[in-house]
């Protein structure tokens, strides 16, 4: 009788306490998923100083992170951190690796990172193969604009798991984001500190609303997407077979996306 009264007293107080987002994830199995990204950034798309040379449009490695939601890698509204202030204005990875393997460390919160070549020009595929866990199902990832100030694009914890299920697939646009460490106008700004740092925000063809912005369409409701990404589950007759390193060359903003 007092076990049982211990024992109900302890599962009354367990289920009382808070929860993560990410709890509601009862996937047993872990899952893995090929993560396609698609640049889009072509001069027919993007006609205001699109950049030609020195050095001519282009996309950094993609680095991203596996995680649960006691984790941030970047949030629009928020500042950046150190880490992706050296990703966004540099292409320099080394402090935000520390950052997530010190998150990891500490809270458990990290579960993987991935990370895919970079494209050497506007428009072009790259890919690479990621792991999610039932206790970690949020991905998020960054990649910078090159040239350009302190812009990239990315995605912020997004939830592969819905229940006791992986997604199948997920397909995202992608809009360019200012970390706002740098206060730059234009792709060949020079380096310029924001001081003091401003939060992340969108950059849309109104805002900035200033007519040097390299992004300034007035004309246009809101922008063609810069880019996108596609996360597609691999099947278990999949998994060890990776897919080959995808880059292929684009003529416009109408890349189709494809997976080998």
């Amino acid at each position: 009788k007092v076990i049982w009264t211990v024992l109900v007293t302890i599962l009354g107080s367990a289920s009382s306490l808070p929860v993560g987002d990410d709890s509601i994830c009862t996937a047993e199995e872990l899952a893995k998923y090929r993560i396609i990204f698609t640049g889009k950034w072509s001069q027919t798309a993007f006609p205001k100083q699109y950049p030609l040379y020195r050095p001519p449009a282009q996309w950094s490695s993609l680095l991203g992170v596996t995680h649960s939601s006691d984790y941030s890698m970047w949030k629009k509204n928020e500042y950046a951190s150190n880490g992706v202030r050296d990703f966004a204005e540099k292409g320099e990875a080394w402090v935000l690796m520390k950052e997530i393997e010190e998150a990891g460390e500490k809270i458990q919160s990290v579960h993987g990172i991935f990370s895919a070549p970079a494209i050497s020009s506007g428009t072009g595929q790259t890919s690479t193969e990621l792991e999610a866990h039932p206790r970690h199902p949020l991905v998020s990832f960054v990649v910078r604009i090159v040239p350009s100030p302190d812009w990239f694009v990315g995605i912020d914890s997004l939830n592969l798991c819905e229940g006791d299920r992986w997604m199948d697939e997920v397909s995202v646009d992608l809009y360019p984001y200012d970390a706002g460490t740098d206060s730059g106008f234009t792709f060949s700004s020079p380096n310029f500190a924001t001081i003091p740092q401003e939060t992340v925000k969108e950059i849309t063809c109104s805002s900035p609303s200033h007519p040097a912005n390299s992004f300034y369409y007035p004309k246009l409701k809101i922008l063609p997407p810069i880019a996108h990404v596609k996360l597609v589950k691999l099947k278990k007759s999949q998994l060890g077979l990776s897919a080959p390193f995808i880059n292929l060359p684009a003529k416009s903003n109408e890349i189709i996306d494809s997976v080998s």
